[in-house]
């Protein structure tokens, strides 16, 4: 019996722009101001504390709104590769064992992008047995705060049309 089952959850969207507008798009993210214009709803403040936004090594402290609590996070970038991929993980490396890493996923098609955001976390037989409802409960709101985010990318890049 495995201790922990990993659990990913992830969604896509298709979006009418190219794959360095939404890299760009992240690599300007790097303030409150630009962090809560991507998720006006749950996104509150954005800070870099080490290193420079968006490379690997760098640790990013955020605090967003997940499940209707504030979460105060602070992330590592862990991979990085330009128009394409960026994975982080929390910078804790002991809660990495529940929450191994994120990803943003960009994908070049002939005239758009696919950008898919994933989140994986690790969890328990107890966790699964005795808190099934919650579990439940958590995975749905967490697909719906990755999807808003999706939309609210499409939403403003594709302004910039």
């Amino acid at each position: 019996m495995k201790l922990l089952e990993e659990i990913t959850l992830e969604n896509s969207i298709e979006i009418r722009t190219t794959p360095e507008k939404i890299f760009n798009f992240f690599y300007n993210l790097v303030d409150d101001e630009s962090y809560r214009a991507w998720h006006p709803e749950d996104h509150v403040t954005l800070r870099w504390l080490k290193g420079k936004p968006w490379e690997e090594g760098s640790i990013v402290y955020a605090e967003e709104y997940f499940h209707g609590k504030l979460h105060k996070i602070k992330f590592e970038i862990i991979k990085v590769v330009p128009n394409r991929l960026i994975e982080f993980a929390p910078a804790n490396r002991l809660l990495r064992i529940y929450f191994p890493k994120n990803s943003f996923i960009i994908e070049p098609k002939s005239e758009t992008t696919i950008f898919t955001a994933t989140l994986s976390f690790k969890v328990g037989w107890i966790v699964k047995t005795f808190f099934k409802n919650k579990l439940e409960e958590g995975i749905s709101l967490s697909k719906k705060h990755i999807k808003e985010e999706g939309e609210n990318l499409k939403k403003i890049l594709e302004a910039e049309l």
